[in-house]
């Protein structure tokens, strides 16, 4: 079932990314903010101090000499890139280190949800997140938050310096020019834009899903003819999302030319009530020109804080997305502060557990005494793999319980548990690397004879020695350049490698030939000694080294 995204308000999203700042990121978030507002003021100021000399001229009583100001023109002109450069390396630096932290933040949220809240969920969509999202947000740390600031530090130093220099007529119409062109029209915009940008974000993810989908599957698309339907449902979707980002675009475009129309109204509001304090002797024409042209070169920061407006709503969306999953609780919280164990045997007791109000076990014990081989059978669907990760503790039980050593695994600290647990499921998943290294992801530390031999127990290692490359060979994208039984026979070797005294086989031989099948169990077999193994098999030869078999129908244990 998919997750509905929750509906945060721009403000809640705002205070939640900010939080990730701490306190050395916002030091520089104030140098950045710094920076950009004195920046701004020193471009203003050249054509301000140019008004100066006019005002001067024309006979106003300015206590500077024309060197003077021209020194004051060349002196904010000279420091104007700088402060910019400073501006932009601050607002750049806090954003590309805030994206580091972020990805950070996400895989170590995805490992706490995995496996249970990972396994409905759309691979694409999370890819999706992981990259365009989150690289959106690059847009908000380094776009966004210091322009807001700045428009607001530089538009009230230009009313104070209107409303002291000419008259505070000037600087009430400036003061409701800034409010209109920077709050009111992008709050306007975005309103309108907020559904289209949550859907496109949304429907972006659904598309990375679907597209990652038809890649890996593009065999079977082109095996049975159903590559020109998948096609036509890509580029439907494709028309799709080409006709929200056209929706948005056209926002954008209403947003930018509303602004620009605001700013022109704005400006002619000043000159004309300027010209009339003129005309009724309220304000002298130098006084006017002061105040007119600092109203003038003051809507750059104002202006770029209305082209936030649509874009934000975009980045606001994948914000939310973000933070959904930085916000989302696990179904099984890891232990750390309960118990080590060593493995002496494990149980199931009275278990009960289902997926919502569906029950998949009902009132199931086993007995798994070590140093044995338990097998279960069952058919499909009635809850052999289920039993197997309740075990592994994936998910916790609805009722009874499930023990290690005689403890429940809730109170048994979590790598502890991994440590006394091997899992192979169906689908062994392989990583873009050699054999070898994808071996070493069950033991790290393991010697290069040690991976042999875990390869000679899973019947794989005279396989390896065919390839050009023996154990360095690469094996592709998501193990694709191997068949499933070869990715099968890794996974088991991968169990042997982990070395662990308790062994969970989900189908292990489902995908290999009798041959093959053999030289695992009787690996399997040869291990009783030091291990114990639960087997779930449909195969009845898999069962024959069983000690004991159980049989598992509609959630029941036989």
């Amino acid at each position: 079932m998919k997750k509905e995204l929750s509906r945060r308000s721009g403000v809640q999203i705002t205070a939640e990314l900010m939080k990730l700042l701490g306190g050395r990121l916002s030091a520089v978030m104030l140098l950045a903010v710094l920076n950009g507002s004195l920046g701004f003021l020193c471009a203003m100021g050249v054509p301000f101090f140019g008004a100066v000399g006019i005002a001067k001229a024309l006979g106003e009583s300015i206590p500077l000499s024309y060197g003077a100001i021209a020194g004051l023109c060349v002196g904010c002109g000279v420091p104007r890139g700088g402060l910019r450069y400073l501006e932009q390396y601050g607002n750049h630096y806090i954003a590309f280190r805030l994206l580091a932290v972020l990805r950070d933040k996400i895989f170590t949220k995805l490992r706490a949800l995995c496996p249970a809240k990972l396994e409905s969920r759309q691979k694409g969509s999370l890819l999706t997140m992981i990259t365009a999202d989150i690289e959106t947000l690059e847009v908000f740390y380094a776009h966004t938050v210091s322009p807001v600031c700045i428009a607001v530090l530089v538009s009230l130093a230009v009313m104070v310096v209107t409303g002291l220099a000419a008259s505070w007529y000037l600087s009430l119409i400036a003061a409701a020019a800034y409010l209109c062109i920077g709050v009111l029209l992008p709050r306007f915009f975005s309103r309108r834009m907020a559904e289209t940008g949550m859907r496109y974000r949304r429907e972006l993810g659904d598309f990375g899903a679907y597209f990652l989908d038809s890649i890996k599957g593009i065999r079977e698309l082109v095996l049975y003819n159903a590559g020109e339907a998948r096609a036509a449902e890509v580029d439907r979707r494709s028309d799709a999302m080409l006709g929200r980002t056209k929706a948005l675009r056209r926002e954008t475009a209403l947003s930018a030319a509303a602004t620009e129309a605001a700013v022109s109204l704005s400006v002619l509001a000043v000159l004309a009530v300027g010209i009339f304090l003129v005309h009724s002797g309220s304000l002298s024409v130098g006084r006017m020109v002061l105040g007119v042209t600092a109203v003038f070169g003051s809507f750059g920061p104002v202006i770029a804080l209305a082209n936030l407006g649509t874009g934000l709503q975009n980045t606001f969306a994948a914000g939310n997305r973000v933070l959904d999953v930085l916000d989302e609780q696990p179904t099984v919280r890891e232990v750390t502060g309960g118990e080590d164990i060593a493995f002496t045997g494990a149980a199931c007791r009275r278990v009960t557990f289902g997926y919502g109000s569906d029950v998949i076990l009902n009132d199931v014990s086993l007995e798994v005494p070590q140093n044995s081989v338990i097998g279960i059978t069952g058919r499909s669907g009635s809850g052999k793999s289920t039993l197997l990760k309740l075990m592994m503790r994936f998910w916790d039980t609805d009722l009874g319980k499930v023990e290690l050593s005689g403890v429940n695994i809730k109170k048994i600290n979590t790598a502890s548990l991994r440590s006394a647990e091997s899992f192979v499921e169906q689908d062994t998943v392989l990583f873009h690397d050699s054999i070898e290294e994808n071996l070493r992801i069950a033991n790290q530390n393991a010697t290069h004879e040690q991976v042999v031999g875990a390869c000679k127990k899973a019947s794989i290692h005279d396989f390896i020695m065919t390839l050009p490359q023996g154990y360095d060979t690469p094996v592709g994208e998501l193990g694709s350049t191997l068949s499933g039984g070869e990715r099968q026979r890794l996974g088991v070797a991968r169990a042997f490698l982990h070395d662990a005294p308790y062994i969970l086989l989900d189908e292990p031989t489902s995908n290999l030939d009798s041959l093959n099948e053999a030289v695992i169990l009787k690996s399997l077999a040869e291990e009783r000694k030091d291990k114990t193994v639960v087997l779930v098999s449909h195969r009845a030869s898999t069962m024959r080294i069983a000690d004991r078999t159980y049989s598992v129908e509609n959630g029941r244990m036989s």
